[in-house]
C-alpha cells in the first residue's frame, strides 16, 4: 500500500480509536502494530500532531483527546466508508 494512503488508515484508525479512549504515542502505536501497519514511533507523533493542528485532537501532557470537531469528522468518515465498502464490495472485477 503506498504511504499516503496507509497514512490516511492511520490516521481514520486513530480518530476512531480516540472516540473511544485518550491515546498516547506508545499505546498507538502498539495498536497500529497490531493492525497490520509498519510505522514508527517517530510516524506516529507526527500524525497525532497532524490531528491536533486540525483541531480534531487536543493534547495535554502525552495524552490526545478528541474533539468535537474530531467527533463531527468521525461521524462523516464512517458514513463515507460505510457507502465506500458497499461500493468496493459490489463491484465486480475486471478479468
Amino acid at each position: 500500500m503506498r504511504a499516503d494512503v496507509q497514512n490516511l488508515f492511520i490516521r481514520i484508525h486513530m480518530l476512531n480509536q480516540a472516540t473511544l479512549e485518550k491515546l498516547t504515542v506508545s499505546g498507538t502505536l502498539a495498536l497500529l502494530e497490531s493492525q497490520g501497519y509498519k510505522v514508527g514511533e517517530r510516524e506516529v507523533k507526527q500524525e497525532l500532531e497532524q490531528l491536533t493542528d486540525a483541531n480534531f485532537l487536543t493534547s495535554y501532557e502525552d495524552n490526545y483527546s478528541i474533539t468535537g470537531a474530531g467527533m463531527e469528522e468521525m461521524k462523516e468518515i464512517r458514513g463515507v466508508l460505510d457507502h465506500l465498502c458497499k461500493t468496493v464490495k459490489q463491484t465486480p472485477q475486471r478479468d
